[in-house]
């Protein structure tokens, strides 16, 4: 079983081996419908190539003397009978086929987004937004359009290619010579349109994702941009994509324009009008049966034509499907581990010899193609090991290259030979090395050290936001690797410096980890950091809505909210990463003395340069490029430790 930080009870079993079997697996899920659309597809067309034979059927009548008026009425209204049986057998194969395709499409986005819920913080931490959001809206949608009108044309495409040769050879098998060889021809030409077709559906769903990634990003940091003026040079990258995913369309239309198949049923229908009309004239058939026979080779004209529409729309899901499958199958490092430990905890946590660092990702790519060979490598997901997102991956694809050929993107066949590349994160030196000490229940640690030093990474280690490379960190003298990540994450609260509030009400980001929480409790926690008065000066008090990443309020004010939500949490260790960097002195001052009130119940760390919450930490940790080089008291550290005085410039 995959390693995951979060699993739904009773999911149901996918097959992830490969896009196909995983879209075939969703369908699975709903055999009844399939068969009802198979049913219904083949009415459907027996009903419609049975009329070109009742056609037939009247022409005779008509050039037999003495004909009745009522024979020919009783095959019109058997006509009209065929026709709207078609008619009703044509909504019915509609409506089993897009009730499959929309209950698929909320199964697959469901699968996906539980699966990004279970990813780890390291692999978020790694990916482009706005290509996983195309992942889960476009792509997504993209499967429901492949089964409907996709799979449903191609399913009564297939039973408008079955029926009417059937009732062709029951005719006259000689008939059948020029269907046999359309056949033969329309399979070979339909193979050939798919195979230069898939690379490029494959690359147009891999350039919008790229699209959008580069346009969220913009988005996200439009102020960066504004603020360094580099507005034209985002609309240069931005219209750049925009170019590549028009010359992928385009290169789609110019294959789709010289459509085979086409050619090959004008030729059929010319030849079987010859082979016709020389079978009547030479006895061996009827005039009407002639009719008839031209009228059941007319109706191949749809799945001639329509393939050209159907079969884009079938790679476009299955390229789709891939990329969604690449994101789910993404392996991650950490597992929720339901059946692991349990309990309420004390507050020690101790670190033995540990050590970490952000290891090296590797991505399977295509081999880089020769210059000038006209073909851009496309990403694929790894048979092993996914990492999919790093920064910088896009010079990797070659998405901007140099010259004339700048806004060209190239094809890439999909039997390309893949290659193991290695991304090197920035440093390849390890963040912490060996780094042993002992918090007892209760107990205020703060962390100081130079910027890079490991301080934040320490902390994330305890809630297992990471896993120890080396050494063991444990929890009331549990490994944390051994604890059940959800009552361990559910004991631990983290304040950030930058901390992230929801497009929701103030009482809804307050209660956000206590759900069941009352007002008065809500209340309360907000007066303790701070946060009461400035919300009930706000028209709508607690129920003001704050704009996404609650850009709406001040730094002050969202650091108040997110110290306000960890209060209201009760946890049990607690971790202050920088999180009264944005509020002034004297509001500052009020927070501490809750956050010392709140802290004797509980293990708290604290990362801070400020001498004034440093001074009433039981013991302070000292780092310097992942190491620990001392710990103490200010007084102990300010007697003894250089370290420690060059950060505060207080050496004597």
């Amino acid at each position: 079983m995959a390693n995951k930080e979060f699993r739904l009870e009773n999911e149901y079993p996918y097959s992830r081996s490969g896009p196909v079997r995983w879209i075939l697996s969703h369908l699975a899920r709903y055999p009844h419908y399939p068969l009802a659309a198979l049913l219904a597809a083949i009415l459907n067309n027996i009903c419609y190539s049975t009329i070109q034979v009742y056609v037939g059927h009247a022409v005779d009548l008509l050039a037999a003397p003495g004909w009745a008026v009522t024979a020919l009425g009783w095959l019109a209204l058997t006509v009209v009978g065929l026709a709207i049986g078609q008619a009703f057998t044509g909504l019915a194969r509609n409506w089993a086929v897009e009730f499959v395709a929309q209950r698929i499409e909320r199964d697959a986005r469901d699968e996906l987004y539980v699966s990004l819920l279970g990813k780890s913080q390291t692999f978020h931490s790694r990916q482009r937004v706005g290509d996983i959001m195309a992942r889960a809206t476009n792509d997504v949608h993209t499967i429901n359009l492949m089964f409907a009108p996709g799979l449903m044309l191609i399913l009564d495409s297939a039973m408008a290619v079955v029926v009417p040769i059937a009732l062709i050879g029951r005719l006259k098998l000689e008939l059948l010579l020029v269907p046999a060889l359309f056949l033969v021809l329309l399979a070979f030409t339909i193979w050939e349109y798919n195979h230069r077709l898939k690379p490029v559906s494959f690359a147009i769903r891999e350039q919008f994702g790229a699209m959008n990634a580069g346009l969220a990003e913009a988005i996200s940091g439009i102020e960066v941009v504004k603020s360094n003026v580099q507005e034209r040079f985002e609309w240069l990258k931005f219209t750049g994509d925009a170019r590549k995913v028009r010359h992928y369309f385009v290169k789609q239309g110019e294959i789709q324009a010289l459509y085979w198949p086409a050619f090959v049923f004008t030729l059929a229908w010319a030849g079987a009008f010859l082979h016709g009309v020389i079978l009547w004239r030479a006895g061996s058939l009827t005039l009407g049966q002639a009719v008839a026979f031209l009228g059941l080779v007319g109706a191949l004209r749809f799945p001639t034509f329509i393939s050209i529409f159907t079969f884009n729309l079938v790679q476009l899901g299955v390229a789709s499907a891939g990329r969604i499958l690449a994101t789910i199958n993404t392996e991650t490092e950490l597992d929720e581990n339901p059946s692991g430990y349990a309990a309420a905890i004390r507050g020690e946590v101790v670190f033995e010899n540990v050590s970490f660092g952000y290891n090296s990702q590797t991505f399977v790519v295509s081999e880089d193609p020769s210059p000038g060979s006209g073909q851009m490598p496309v990403p694929h997901p790894s048979p092993r090991r996914t990492r999919i997102g790093l920064p910088g991956f896009e010079a990797l694809a070659g998405l901007w290259a140099n010259g004339k050929n700048r806004l060209k993107p190239r094809i890439q066949p999909v039997n390309k030979q893949l290659t193991q590349r290695t991304l090197e994160s920035p440093s390849n030196q390890p963040i912490l090395k060996n780094v042993s000490f002992t918090a007892r229940p209760g107990e205020t640690i703060a962390i100081v050290g130079q910027t890079g030093s490991g301080k934040s990474t320490l902390t994330r280690l305890i809630n297992r936001i990471f896993d120890a490379d080396q050494g063991r960190v444990r929890v009331d003298g549990v490994d944390v690797r051994e604890w059940s990540l959800e009552s361990l994450r559910s004991q631990i609260s983290t304040i950030e410096q930058d901390p992230f509030l929801f497009s929701r009400t103030l009482r809804e980001n307050i209660a956000f980890g206590s759900p069941d929480a009352t007002q008065e409790k809500i209340e309360e926690a907000a007066a303790a950091a701070q946060a009461h008065d400035f919300i009930i000066g706000f028209p709508q008090g607690y129920d003001t809505e704050v704009g996404e990443r609650g850009v709406t309020l001040s730094g002050g004010q969202r650091q108040r909210i997110a110290i306000a939500r960890a209060f209201l949490t009760d946890p049990r260790i607690l971790i202050l990463d920088d999180s009264t960097s944005a509020i002034d002195s004297a509001t500052e001052d009020q927070i501490q003395r809750a956050m010392r009130r709140i802290s004797q119940a509980r293990t708290t760390f604290l990362i801070t340069h400020r001498l004034s919450q440093i001074r009433w930490a039981d013991r302070i940790l000292v780092l310097r490029r992942g190491e620990l080089v001392d710990q103490g008291t200010h007084e102990e550290l300010l007697a003894r430790s250089g370290d420690y005085c060059r950060i505060f410039a207080r050496c004597s």
